[in-house]
């Protein structure tokens, strides 16, 4: 049941937010599109709810409650950013905008960047790390290894993506240098 409720929780984000934005920019009806985009919490309000009562009606944690706290704490901290950066680009394609700002590609603005990106990926572990260690809590003496187990997946991921943040940082990629000299020209013939 919780597996099904988080591919519909995936599928109605994507849903709502093409919704979103298709009223926002076909239609030009900002404030439903604006009421479209805030309904996009409410999804996963109810994966957490279904969760908690999941466990509550005495299911065994798996791996399925695991998943649905790593999927919350991932939409909490990206879930924005990925509507900010899609309407950008629905903005330029639909309603005339200019092209949305390509992230930076060399140097320290790449690094900072990444190191943006890392502290969005230490936000969703941290959500997903809280509501793993509320559902220990919560069911008590249980066998809670799975959820266990999903902590460390959590810690993993943030540390994985942690050392390739650090990875632009220690070592920028520089742009690649123009050759200063003119293409040599072939004579046919000779």
């Amino acid at each position: 049941m919780i597996v099904a409720l988080i591919v519909a929780c995936e599928v109605g984000f994507w849903v709502l937010l093409a919704l979103g934005l298709a009223v926002r920019y076909l239609l030009k009806w900002r404030r439903t599109s604006v009421v479209l985009l805030l309904c996009e919490p409410v999804l996963e309000l109810i994966l957490f709810a279904a969760t908690a009562v999941d466990l509550r009606n005495g299911a065994e944690p798996g791996w399925e409650h695991g998943l649905a706290a790593l999927y919350i704490g991932y939409t909490v901290a990206y879930g924005h950013y990925t509507i900010r950066w899609l309407d950008g680009h629905a903005a330029h394609r639909l309603a005339g905008a200019p092209r949305p700002p390509r992230p930076p590609r060399y140097g320290m603005a790449r690094a900072r960047h990444e190191g943006a990106l890392w502290l969005r990926t230490l936000l969703a572990a941290a959500v997903a790390l809280t509501l793993l260690q509320a559902a220990v809590w919560y069911v008590g003496d249980g066998d809670t290894s799975s959820l266990r187990s999903f902590q460390w997946v959590a810690l993993r991921a943030a540390g994985i993506h942690g050392l390739i943040a650090l990875t632009y940082l220690l070592w920028p990629k520089r742009p690649k240098a123009e050759p200063d000299r003119e293409p040599e020209r072939r004579t046919v013939g000779r």
